[in-house]
């Protein structure tokens, strides 16, 4: 019988999402590149964040109303929650293709709810991610590959690309 999933697996199951069909990718970018696809990528990041969310959301609710119980056949309930738990597969299936569209363009999603994005590239000849969070005007910091989100720092002047004023009206969620 179907338990709804605790918070702590709700998170997992799209952080497993986003990473199930990580590869490695052969592309790589400049900061001009990565500048100049933002825009798509963008997009497609912003209907990410929202979906993961809702669908964190609504699966929070739905373990918060079956309270850790196992659903069993007769009970009045359960009808209506595996029809909610099979919607929220087919939501999870989207999130995928958000994931599959981002793979595509050579970007690796790094995280569904915060709207983190990584960009393959090399600085000073050693391999980087230029890094990116939805809500940013444009590529601005970067981090070693194994460093994550907590080791990105400022990309050095040589390498940033001006922001322009038309540019950052756009940029805004």
């Amino acid at each position: 019988m179907w338990v709804p999933d605790s918070a702590a697996d709700v998170s997992t199951k799209v952080l497993h999402t986003m990473t199930s069909r990580l590869q490695s990718t052969s592309r790589t970018f400049t900061v001009d590149q990565a500048n100049a696809t933002l825009p798509l990528v963008r997009a497609i990041t912003k209907d990410l964040v929202g979906l993961s969310r809702q669908l964190t959301e609504r699966r929070l609710q739905l373990a918060e109303l079956v309270g850790g119980r196992s659903l069993r056949p007769g009970d009045p309930y359960a009808d209506e929650l595996l029809e909610s738990k099979r919607e929220n597969e087919k939501e999870l299936a989207r999130v995928q293709g958000f994931v599959d569209e981002l793979l595509e363009l050579g970007v690796e999603p790094k995280h569904a709810l915060d709207g983190l994005i990584d960009f393959p590239s090399s600085l000073d000849g050693s391999p980087v991610y230029l890094c990116w969070k939805l809500g940013e005007p444009e590529v601005m910091y970067y981090h070693e590959w194994g460093a994550g989100y907590a080791g990105r720092k400022p990309l050095p002047a040589t390498v940033a690309s001006p922001v322009h004023n038309d540019e950052l009206e756009h940029s805004c969620l």
